[in-house]
């Protein structure tokens, strides 16, 4: 099978963790350990979050002159290098010697009318307290939301429209090699309105679900996976009766309301994979993804199944 695996922030970065190559690294080795069960036996893509990474970065940037700074777009392609690189050593460190990699650095293109430049609404970087965000607000020009009990800033998120590399990834997967792209939804790319064909870069960031749900169906994938730290999807979360989704079609899934910094963007993308393609998305726990493959573990969501059904209590 084609398989495309998005990491969620668990892999890289743990809320509260230190934006340590240290700590990311440790986070990517045991991502690497869920992954290759399932590169050994088909086809993988693999795509990545960074919010926390180009968060960081744009605050060191920040230290600079106005001028000198490097706007979003640069930043997220920093960081698809910078992860892809570690992804691809911890894998490379579980596989045989002869298994190919390639990290391709991943244009996707927005609309420059997209309504999400009006509303910004993509966490990246740290939380903060309340008094410490309003200061940097205050400093940097940046805006903050709440995020949790803490605060984040956010940047204007628009829906990806076309991946511009997806020939090559095509082309590097019918050689057998993994290939990790799409980081931190891609690098936000948009045509001058002013220019013909004149592509440039846009301070925003693309929500990593959305485009790992559009690259997979580009790539025609029999499964599309979201890894995250949950054991898939939850009706009644924080109650008693709190139980996990196991299989769904996107009707039924449309019943409940989840999370939209969260869960929500996972459920509308899976929806759309499995409504556009009439194949299955599965959205579970990291150490769960090959049990997600194998259709045992995780929320599993294709429009041919009927209703909704529960994994037993355990």
């Amino acid at each position: 099978m084609r398989i495309v695996v998005a990491l969620g922030g668990n892999a890289l970065l743990k809320r509260g963790e230190p934006m340590t190559a240290d700590a990311q690294r440790a986070n990517i080795k045991t991502a690497a350990q869920a992954l290759a069960p399932v590169a050994k036996e088909h086809q993988l893509v693999v795509s990545h979050g960074n919010g926390p990474q180009v968060g960081l970065l744009a605050l060191q940037g920040a230290a600079y002159k106005p001028d000198e700074a490097y706007p979003l777009d640069v930043l997220g392609a920093e960081t698809e290098g910078m992860i892809g690189y570690m992804i691809e050593q911890e894998l490379g460190n579980l596989l045989p010697f002869e298994v190919p990699f390639a990290t391709l650095l991943t244009m996707v293109e927005v609309d420059p009318k997209d309504p999400g430049f009006e509303n910004p609404t993509k966490f990246v970087g740290p939380v903060y307290e309340k008094a410490e965000a309003d200061r940097i607000a205050a400093e940097k020009h940046w805006i903050f939301k709440a995020d949790g009990p803490k605060w984040r800033r956010v940047v204007p998120s628009p829906e990806p429209k076309r991946i511009f590399e997806i020939r090559p990834i095509k082309w590097l997967l019918e050689r057998g090699t993994i290939v990790i792209c799409a980081g931190g939804g891609g690098i936000p790319t948009m045509y001058d309105p002013k220019a013909k064909r004149r592509l440039v870069g846009i301070e925003a960031v693309i929500d990593k679900d959305l485009c790992s749900e559009l690259l997979a169906r580009e790539l025609d994938a029999d499964l599309f996976v979201m890894a995250t730290d949950a054991a898939g999807v939850f009706v009644d979360w924080g109650t008693p009766q709190a139980r996990v989704i196991h299989k769904a079609n996107p009707a039924a899934m449309a019943k409940y309301q989840f999370p939209a910094g969260s869960m929500g963007p996972k459920v509308e993308a899976a929806c759309h994979f499995a409504m556009a393609t009439g194949r299955t998305a599965a959205i579970g726990a990291l150490a769960d993804v090959p049990g997600m493959v194998r259709g045992e573990k995780g929320t599993l969501i294709n429009k041919i199944f009927d209703g909704l059904s529960f994994h037993a209590r355990t």
